[in-house]
This record gives structure tokens, sequence and C-alpha cells, in this order.
């Protein structure tokens, strides 16, 4: 995908934190934007910020009608998504034992579900359209798990063998699909609050290697991407 001029990208959760720095990077590269939110005022107030003809749709990707509902009106605005980022995540951290299942659910629901109702959209449309591109936004949390961590890191690791499994469904269908593990990211998604400010990566840090990725040449796959910050706090 040599340019992003014409491309019609979708980017769930797209109004904070590291969703809404790929919607801005993509909006600046060309791309017409489909951001959501869980609320309507969420989504339209950041497409409007981002302008560039960004649109913003309220859904709850744990919901499957409400996710096909929105790709069927991506479909009328736009014609449907050439570019897909599963980025819509939650945590709820704490012990097994003392887990509430509500938030269990929620967080598998978010973090797993989404992006399979999401990717069971996209992927007829992107096959009749010639291809396309689905970048998951995983985590490090995938492939290295904390204590009371558990939910989270469940529903990374399922997110991580999910992409890799759909990668070598649909890869013949001319359908790239990565996924991205970031470490320790300065928003206001999980721990760490404000003293990460000054070490941890940056949304615009995520969001420069999906264009990376969009933009590397149609016959090279980079299926899993890790992130890392360079300089993170030294253990005492």
């Amino acid at each position: 995908m040599t340019s992003l001029s014409g491309t019609v990208a979708l980017v769930t959760g797209g109004n904070r934190g590291i969703g809404r720095g790929i919607v801005e990077a993509l909006a600046a590269d060309g791309a017409t934007v489909v951001l959501t939110a869980r609320t309507a005022d969420a989504a339209e107030q950041a497409a409007r910020e981002v302008g560039r003809g960004t649109a913003g749709f309220a859904c709850d990707v744990r919901d499957a009608e409400q996710v096909a509902t929105l790709f069927r009106r991506i479909d009328a605005a736009a014609g449907g998504p050439d570019v897909l980022v599963n980025n819509a995540g939650i945590g709820r951290f704490g012990p097994v034992a003392e887990m509430d299942p509500a938030d269990w659910r929620a967080v598998v629901e978010t973090n797993l579900n989404g992006p399979f109702y999401c990717c069971r959209e996209a992927v007829p449309r992107m096959r009749a359209r010639g291809g396309g591109y689905i970048i998951n936004i995983s985590s490090l949390a995938g492939k290295n798990p904390f204590v009371n961590g558990a939910a989270y890191n469940a529903s990374k690791f399922g997110l991580n063998g999910f992409s890799e499994a759909l990668m070598m469904e649909v890869r013949y269908d001319g359908i790239r699909v990565s996924y991205l593990m970031p470490g320790s990211v300065a928003t206001e998604f999980g721990r760490g609050g404000q003293e990460k400010q000054d070490w941890a990566l940056t949304p615009a840090d995520v969001a420069g290697v999906v264009l990376d990725l969009l933009h590397s040449p149609p016959h090279a796959l980079f299926s899993r991407v890790e992130m890392r910050p360079s300089r993170p706090p030294r253990r005492s």
C-alpha cells in the first residue's frame, strides 16, 4: 500500500489514547478515517477535533449486532473499509479469587470478542474489494503475564493467537494481518499514570508503526511487532 489517499480505515476505540494517535496519523497521511467510541458524543467530538473528513460512530464492540450495524454504515458512507485497526480495549486488574465475573467478561469481550466481531465483518468485504489490511493492537502483556493481570493477560494472549490464525486464513485473499505488542505507553490506560510521561512510548510512536506497516511492500508481511520503551526505569 504505497499511498493512503483513497484508503478507508476503521479504528475502534479511536477517540483517545493509542487509538486517537492512530486516527490522527492515518488522517494526516490521506486516509478517510472512521473512528468509534462507546458513545456517539465521544466519537463525534473526536472526529471533529481530528477533522480531515474523519467520521465518528458509536459502537460497543462487545455487541455483534452493533458491530454489524457499524460496518453497514461504513458501507453506505464510504464503500467499506480497506484497513481495520482493532484498538478498542479495557483493563480490569486484581486477584482471580476476588475478581467480579462481570469484570472478567468485560475484558475478554472487549479485547478478544470485539476484534473477532470486527474481523468477521471486515474479511468478506475486503475479499470482495481485492484485499486489505487488519492490524490488531495487542500488548506485551500478551506474552508476559503479571500478577493481578489474569483477565488482561488472557485477552491479549488470545488476541495474539487469533491474529496468527487469521493471518494464515486470509493471506491468499490479499489480506494482510499484523498485531502490535506495545509495552508501556503514556496514556491514561493501565498502571503508572503520569509517572510514565518521561520514559514511556507515546501514541504517536505506535501510530508510526501502523503507518510503516501500511506502507510496507505488498509482498512483505510483518506479522508481529514488539515495541517497548528504550530506557525504562531501572529495577532496583
